[in-house]
């Protein structure tokens, strides 16, 4: 019998008002995370790509309570967080840390780094000055620093190291799953290797789970355990990630793939070019969200949501990978065909040489 998730989310929704008019009168709102469900089982990843403004961020900081959600149900090891107030919500959030995306802003340049990591044990009243000084070299320690940073500052550290204590902050807590918001995208890319590497050695020591929020998808394919794509604030496709890079089969994940290059000749693949830009969230269109720049789109995908199609492991939303999955009976075979269809639609290029 499968144990529960440990992260489980239902219909998240988190929209922001849009105010106009000198009474500041509420006329709008943008929807920048729209019906997003998932959930991560304890000590797996969840990779979370698209690309920027899709929401990504906005639903890492909701399942956090870093920006209140608007509706929906985040569920921690069982306990409703929405639900929990006060010292209840301090203690869950001891558990649930976040790594933030840019080493240089998430971190106080007036503070040492010793009084950086000890802040939050400070907060959370753990332990002796003593004690507390013994949880922050180990943590710094496991990131792989030395003691001797303990007196000096950020400005006094390379990008690499700063996101390396950024991840000892979240660490010295000892918490069950952390929020990685792009944690490597501001870093050079032998330096984005270091890091990956070293939040795969921290889940495994350590038995963590990760939110893995990203746009590199190849640094996601390498680190998570399952994908889920998001478009426009709703996620539109989700599979181990193994399945999802081997046969994608929502229009919009396969375009995204088909821009991450590649020296390898067996993996490369036409480019799939859209056209247009992606719509407001403040105004999201009828229908399928990504209607207006799919090359396959139909009048049925102006019309409805395209309902979740495939089985418990691979799920998408979209009417033609719905049809076609019917079509082929196969995941595979769908994906074979809907890239077909793309390339004959005259979106598909062959500039660049790149693949999945």
């Amino acid at each position: 019998m499968n144990s529960p998730p440990l992260l489980d989310v239902a219909g998240l929704e988190t929209h922001f008002p849009v105010r106009r008019g000198l009474l500041r009168r509420q006329v709008g709102s943008v929807r920048a995370v729209d019906g997003v469900s998932f959930s991560i089982a304890k000590g797996r990843t969840l990779g979370l790509v698209g690309e920027s403004g899709c929401g990504k961020t906005t639903v890492g900081r909701s399942v956090l309570r870093l920006v209140e959600p608007t509706a929906g149900t985040v569920r921690f090891a069982g306990t409703d967080v929405r639900a929990t107030h006060g010292a209840a919500l301090r203690a869950l959030r001891r558990r649930m840390q976040i790594v933030f995306q840019d080493p240089y802003g998430s971190l106080n340049p007036r503070m040492t780094i010793r009084a950086i990591l000890e802040e939050g044990l400070v907060i959370h009243r753990l332990g002796t000055a003593d004690e507390r000084l013994v949880r922050v070299r180990a943590a710094l320690e496991r990131t792989g620093l030395t003691a001797s940073a303990l007196e000096r500052y950020p400005h006094e550290f390379s990008g690499g190291q700063r996101q390396r204590i950024a991840i000892a902050r979240a660490l010295v807590l000892e918490p069950d799953f952390l929020v990685l918001d792009e944690p490597v995208s501001a870093l050079d890319v032998s330096i984005q290797a270091q890091v990956v590497n070293l939040l795969v050695e921290l889940r495994e020591q350590l038995d963590l789970t990760y939110l893995f929020i990203s746009h590199d998808l190849s640094v996601v394919e390498y680190l998570a355990d399952e994908v889920a794509v998001m478009y426009l604030g709703r996620i539109v496709e989700r599979a181990p990630a193994d399945a999802l890079y081997r046969a994608a089969l929502h229009p919009y994940t396969l375009s995204l793939f088909s821009a991450v290059p590649t020296i390898d000749p067996a993996r490369r693949r036409r480019r799939i070019v859209l056209s247009g830009d992606v719509p407001s969230p403040a105004r999201p269109p009828s229908g399928c969200r990504f209607h207006p720049r799919c090359p396959l789109a139909e009048s049925v995908c102006r019309e409805a949501d395209p309902p979740a199609a495939g089985d418990a492991v691979h799920v998408v939303h979209c009417h033609v990978a719905a049809r076609e999955l019917d079509r082929a009976g196969d995941a595979g075979a769908a994906a074979a065909r809907i890239t077909d269809m793309l390339a004959r639609s005259g979106s598909a290029t062959l500039s660049g040489g790149v693949g999945t």
